[in-house]
């Protein structure tokens, strides 16, 4: 897994990368109650919005974290949204894309570099 300083994780899975949000910013943002996810087929340029996602506490948005195409989005979430708490980093993925460029990821932390960002 690689992760973004706007705690994002990416996970590659064959020719796609899995996109979600961090344990840690699950926590911060407090109980999921709405997630709007993207269209299937979008294509995205790195630091679009594509998820909107609303808590009792706030709204975020999340940004894409590389440049592609959205090749499938987690329906689960819209109509479960708290799942988002209950497994930000594995079953509450908000989007799989297939990625244009793939150096892309090369800036990301890997999980030992993002425990230390978030300290």
């Amino acid at each position: 897994m690689k992760f973004t300083e706007e705690h994002e994780w990416l996970r590659v899975e064959g020719d796609e990368v899995v996109v979600g949000i961090t344990t840690h910013a699950a926590e911060q943002l407090g109980d999921v109650v709405f997630v709007e996810l993207p269209d299937e087929g979008t294509t995205v340029s790195k630091d679009d919005e594509v998820v909107v996602i609303e808590s009792v506490k706030a709204a975020s948005d999340i940004l894409a974290p590389i440049d592609g195409e959205i090749t499938e989005v987690n329906s689960t979430l819209t109509d479960n949204p708290s799942m988002v708490n209950d497994d930000p980093q594995g079953d509450a993925w908000f989007f799989k894309m297939k990625v244009t460029d793939a150096s892309q990821m090369d800036d990301f932390m890997d999980e030992a570099a993002y425990q230390k960002f978030i300290g």
